[in-house]
């Protein structure tokens, strides 16, 4: 199974934001190279919250280009078996952290998103990584900075997408 069919089945297969589903399915169906960058349309992306539910808390980056606090992820690449591999390949590049596994059950949200051009838009699919214990973080030539911060603290810090997946996360632990 390709990428681009991984993507289909698991959109297909989420049953959230039906809406914004069927969007995201409708772009793949228009654009074959909707899963990559170089698609001038909007393609689609990757991305994890990474969690430490036993101290409370998320890591987040201080992206580099948008100067946001934001989940890891970012473009899929074509050795990414699936989105869900995308995903943790963002999430452990960017956080520096071995070892962190994806939640079960697949993505938690949709997230779509202008972007600056030649693309139009991040069709971003969203799971959480869980954090081994004692996991030390390593920041990433794409941060700025990399900071835990409280479940509490996220809605002082982050935009309304980054705090619907993190309550997304918290409700799925």
């Amino acid at each position: 199974m390709s990428l681009y069919d991984d993507a289909v089945f698991v959109l297909k297969n989420y049953e959230d934001q039906e809406e914004l589903r069927q969007r995201y399915l409708d772009h793949l169906a228009a654009h074959p190279d909707g899963m990559w960058k170089a698609c001038g349309a909007g393609h689609v992306t990757a991305s994890a919250l990474v969690v430490d539910p036993q101290r409370g808390r998320v890591l987040l980056t201080l992206h580099k280009k948008l100067r946001m606090w934001l989940q890891m992820g970012g473009h899929c690449e074509p050795g990414d078996a699936t989105l869900a591999a995308a995903a943790l390949r963002e999430a452990t590049e960017e956080s520096g952290i071995e070892a962190l596994t994806l939640l079960p059950g697949g993505p938690l949200r949709l997230d779509r998103h202008s972007i600056p051009a030649p693309c139009n838009w991040h069709l971003d699919v969203q799971y959480a990584a869980l954090a081994p214990p004692g996991a030390v973080e390593l920041i990433s030539d794409e941060s700025l900075d990399l900071r835990w911060f409280d479940y509490d603290e996220v809605a002082s810090v982050a935009d309304t997408s980054v705090r619907q997946l993190m309550s997304a996360a918290r409700a799925a632990l």
